[in-house]
């Protein structure tokens, strides 16, 4: 049993795949090309952005998004501490500090009640009204929220860009694993000053190696994007009027996702399937996940929690034997990565992800999944 079907996808569509590869061998340009902009045009209206810049990774994209809000040293970032490393990664490489914020246990997103707390604290430089890194001594200013949609379920958007424009605070919204996701009638992507996506292989919409993508409303911040994904570039190449990155995205993954979108509501709602059958057949036998009234998730992953961390390896362990996959996200969270030492952080400081960080671990998660596969696996929790 795979834990994510790229295979089966893959057949589906060889004869579309092969075709639009074809197509960027024949005209040959392999960055930027024309699928690029192609793709731009298709995402940018699916999620109902004035604008999409393609970029070579999800990591880029929220680098590409701090850097074109002159995010820097002396700005405090506040983000989710249970997420992939790479949120927080980028507001240290430009020079900020994060400043983590712990989750609602039923969705593993940011908390806004938490959030609004955190910015508080950083505003005042009082580290008792919550956890601030120690490098802050009262000389952090609040620039920025990035909001994490984790396993494919969009934040609270309504309670957290209330927050941030009451302090004129931009948000932007890292949608690495929600790409079709739905808050309230709105598609993810659409959130923020500016919103960033990955197309990493294993996303609901993922090429055959890295990409990336920016959305925003904004046609400066547009135009901005655009030039600092090309080493900062003015009128053309040999003209740089900011510092930049090669962010540039590849024609070849383009290609791969024109095709791949072709399919992808199909896919999507394929996810909503296997995730209703999981639910009804794990009722009662773990922790499933809540997706709350007006949300729809794009279904990245299914995590369950169980009990404590003895009973995950007891069950990782049983589904392993009987050769089903699982995975871990994620098992210990930014606030404890060793990367992030010197911002003083220790164990406690944000118990709801610790727990879950002790407890979680996923299913295997695909649109091609089957009844069958997925009643092997719930057989396995009697």
């Amino acid at each position: 049993m795979n834990f994510i079907d790229l295979a089966a996808q893959q057949r589906r569509i060889s004869k579309e795949l092969n075709a639009n590869i074809a197509r960027v061998l024949a005209h040959g340009q392999y960055i930027n090309g024309p699928e690029v902009r192609e793709l731009e045009s298709a995402l940018a209206a699916y999620v109902g952005a004035k604008h999409a810049v393609g970029c070579a990774s999800g990591t880029d994209a929220l680098l590409m998004a701090l850097m074109a809000l002159d995010i820097g040293p002396g700005d405090a970032v506040l983000t989710s501490p249970f997420t992939f490393f790479a949120t927080a990664e980028v507001i240290s490489l430009v020079g900020a500090t994060p400043v983590f914020v712990d989750i609602d246990p039923a969705t593993f997103n940011i908390d806004p009640v938490k959030l609004e707390k955190a910015v508080e604290a950083v505003e005042k430089g009082d580290p008792t009204l919550h956890l601030l890194p120690d490098t802050a001594g009262g000389k952090l200013r609040p620039r920025a929220v990035i909001p994490v949609d984790l396993f494919g379920l969009p934040a609270d958007y309504d309670a957290i860009e209330a927050i941030a424009a009451r302090r004129n605070l931009p948000v932007i919204e890292d949608a690495a694993q929600s790409f079709g996701g739905v808050y309230k009638g709105r598609k993810s992507c659409s959130f923020g000053r500016i919103a960033c996506t990955s197309f990493f292989p294993a996303k609901p919409l993922g090429c055959y190696g890295d990409g990336g993508m920016c959305f925003t409303e904004d046609d400066r911040l547009a135009e901005r994007l655009r030039s600092i994904r090309v080493h900062g570039q003015g009128s053309d190449k040999y003209e740089n009027i900011r510092i930049g990155i090669n962010g540039r995205l590849d024609t070849l993954q383009a290609a791969i996702l024109l095709a791949k979108f072709a399919i992808f509501p199909e896919e999507l709602e394929l996810r909503q399937q296997v995730a209703r059958l999981y639910n009804e057949l794990l009722a009662g036998k773990a922790t499933i996940p809540q997706v709350p009234k007006g949300y729809r998730s794009a279904w990245a992953q299914y995590s369950i929690l169980v009990e404590d961390g003895a009973e995950r390896s007891a069950r990782i362990a049983k589904l392993k034997e009987a050769g089903i996959p699982t995975a871990i996200y994620y098992p210990k969270p930014l606030h404890l990565q060793t990367a992030f030492t010197d911002l003083g952080y220790k164990k406690g400081d944000f118990p709801v992800s610790e727990d879950c960080a002790r407890r979680i671990f996923s299913l295997p998660m695909h649109p091609y999944l089957t009844a069958e596969d997925q009643r092997r696996i719930a057989a396995l929790f009697q």
